[in-house]
């Protein structure tokens, strides 16, 4: 596909469970900007989810760094197959997406029900997340598609399956509109593996950060609490695995001692919350003495420092414990065979309270301290400043400003999109989800 050509790109509106809406995609092309208003249409008429899944030729292939790999026996790849197939007959026939080989579906979620999956799915969407290169194959196709014109895949050929049921045996389903096509499982299973594979990024981007400080500090409690935390991927990962391939966690995998180590290190993250909101707290009106500060917020000043290991700790063990939420989440919502998609929704939201107050509470304190104002140690002497003096204060101030950069602060709602890659095998490659 190309400019030049202005190739069709086939777009189905998927619900979560049966609705009745107008049938406002209708029949024919639309330009991505048409697709973006009826996206936004569908959201308000819907009483249930309803997102939109594109198909694109893959032009480019990009690093698969960053994102998580599925076989083609596993539910979201047969889900995608069987959703090409059982809508071939109601595709354009300029548009073959099933004899196609590799191919890019892109999922838009709409921002109304991205906000209620959590944090986990809505923070990828900063511009900090895409310049660390998750993104560049699907920039460079953002700007082919803008000259492509979509084609509804209407949703009337015959059902696939039941529309709801665990993600394993339901199929997808014609809803009772024209334009919508049933597929709970297949929507669940996409934001699962999306919100995962964020939360994992967020635990290298820590793991890194983490490396560096503590090769300055020598600190042997920071090394043990640092350790204990990257035992826990492995049996995250497993679990992973065997959940989206639809078996069951058991005991074996380590699991319970992942999420013990996780529970250990959210636990001192908050106390260690408590004191440094306790620590702001006390601080005097005006300017505050570098040493002063010190005392409570160590190193803050420096390179590395123990305050900024812990709070690199704190972000590791956030992003582990968004990972285990999502694993549970999922294992719920296959347990409620009614509605896989709804029961997700409502146990992520109940468990990601609690770690979400934490973030934005350690928000709230770097957001405080960035806000400070400095002055030397010791009070007015003669000479007034010397010259080291003035380099360090400026140091000290420099280095707190810089603690309220890139920090989440009310941010618009978006549109929240989802790439997934098939290969010609079948197989998956599913990305953090970014703005759509």
């Amino acid at each position: 596909m190309t400019t030049e050509t202005k190739a069709l790109v086939p777009v189905w509106a998927l619900a979560t469970e049966a609705v009745s809406v107008s049938n406002v995609l209708g029949e024919e092309g639309m330009t991505p900007a048409r697709l973006a208003e009826l996206r936004t249409v569908l959201a308000a008429l819907a009483d249930s989810p309803v997102v939109t899944l594109e198909a694109h030729p893959i032009s480019t292939k990009r690093e698969r760094n960053g994102g998580i790999a599925l076989n083609a026996a596993s539910p979201l790849a047969r889900q995608l197959a069987e959703l090409v197939t059982n809508t071939a007959k109601a595709t354009p026939p300029t548009v073959n997406v099933a004899a196609t080989g590799e191919v890019l579906y892109r999922m838009v979620v709409p921002a109304k029900v991205a906000a209620q999956v959590g944090k986990g799915l809505v923070n990828p969407m900063a511009s900090k997340v895409v310049a660390g290169g998750l993104y560049s194959a699907m920039r460079d196709s953002t700007g082919i598609v803008a000259n492509a014109a979509f084609v509804p895949v209407a949703g009337k050929a015959a059902a696939a399956g039941a529309a709801t049921g665990s993600a394993a045996t339901a199929g997808v389903a014609v809803a009772s509109a024209g334009a919508l096509t049933v597929a709970a499982p297949l929507v669940l299973m996409a934001v699962a593996v999306s919100a995962s594979a964020y939360a994992d990024h967020q635990r290298q981007q820590a793991i890194e950060r983490i490396t560096d400080l503590l090769e300055q500090l020598h600190d042997d409690n920071l090394d043990s609490e640092r350790n204990e935390l990257d035992a826990c991927p492995e049996a995250i990962d497993k679990a992973t695995s065997v959940l989206l391939d639809q078996g069951r966690i058991g005991l074996s995998l380590g699991l319970d001692s992942a999420s013990h180590a996780i529970s250990t290190a959210i636990a001192a993250t908050r106390r260690r919350l408590k004191k440094w909101q306790a620590a702001l707290d006390a601080l005097p009106e005006g300017p505050v003495e570098v040493g002063a500060l010190a005392k409570s917020f160590p190193g803050f000043n420096e390179e590395g420092g123990v305050f900024r290991a812990h709070l690199e700790i704190a972000r590791l063990a956030i992003a582990l414990k968004r990972r285990v939420l999502v694993l549970q989440a999922v294992e719920h919502a296959q347990q409620d065979t009614d509605n896989p998609f709804k029961s997700f929704i409502g146990s992520l939201h109940d468990d990601e309270r609690g770690i979400d107050e934490l973030e934005s509470a350690i928000t709230s304190v770097l957001l405080r301290l960035s806000a400070l104002e400095l002055k030397r140690d010791g009070g007015f002497r003669i000479p007034a400043f010397t010259p080291g003096e003035v380099d360090n204060l400026l140091v000290a101030a420099y280095r707190l400003r810089s603690m309220g950069d890139g920090l989440p602060t009310g941010f618009h709602q978006a549109d929240v999109a989802i790439e997934i890659e098939r290969s010609r095998d079948g197989s998956l490659i599913v990305f953090p989800a970014a703005a759509a």
